[in-house]
């Protein structure tokens, strides 16, 4: 049976560059009900039988519609793996309202600050739907970038069930830091020259496993 392992979850890096994405035309779309509303979520099965480990891949800012093609490219890597990839929309109908409205990084920051133990629960109930399929093998991870990095991190601290993580560009909230009793095991990169999410931010996960015990 295929595990969740650190290649997998990075969603074949080395490889993608090279690859032309084909996932996004066998995507099923499906929906999970959360407190808060439903969670639309968009799955690429893997061509294996019988039970599989998956991937819940979370989107920054602005969503899976600003990059497709790009997003695809780590469905099919990690679909080639025999690991399931489920494209997680957690954003909610207000969510996307108040975001049009946000038109400076002050106050948009400020909105997501308030919203990240919401939507690490909308993560939380996708998790709840996934793993009781009946071709899940109880092993979930969680790939989030940027702003999805931030829901990833704050997914995993809350949920014990959540068996690794991957943050790319992203970080751990700050309010959500100090109270962090368990993480899985991860992978955080981080360029050094991002603008938008300094390099400290991208340290803040592994500061943090290192705290409960995890290995550097």
């Amino acid at each position: 049976m295929p595990a969740i392992s650190r290649r997998s979850l990075l969603g074949g890096l080395a490889v993608l560059a090279a690859s032309r994405s084909v996932a996004a035309a066998t995507a099923e779309t499906l929906s999970v009900e959360a407190d808060d509303g439903r969670v639309t979520l968009n799955h690429f099965a893997s061509g294996r039988s019988g039970k599989r480990p998956a991937v819940l891949v979370l989107h920054g800012s602005r969503g899976f519609d600003l990059r497709p093609q790009a997003y695809a490219r780590y469905a099919d890597a990690l679909t080639a793996d025999g690991i399931d990839a489920y494209f997680v929309r957690y954003y909610t109908p207000a969510d996307e309202q108040a975001f049009e409205t946000l038109h400076t990084r002050e106050r948009r920051e400020a909105y997501e600050s308030g919203r990240f133990d919401a939507w690490a629960a909308r993560v939380s109930s996708v998790l709840t739907s996934v793993l009781a399929g009946a071709d899940s093998s109880g092993r979930i991870g969680l790939l989030g970038f940027s702003l999805g990095g931030y829901v990833a991190a704050a997914a995993a601290a809350r949920d014990e069930r959540v068996a690794a993580l991957a943050v790319l560009y992203g970080g751990m909230p700050e309010r959500i830091a100090p109270q962090v009793k368990h993480l899985p095991p991860m992978i955080e990169l981080h360029g050094e020259a991002d603008r938008n999410e300094p390099p400290a931010s991208g340290h803040a996960p592994g500061r943090a496993g290192k705290a409960v015990g995890g290995a550097g």
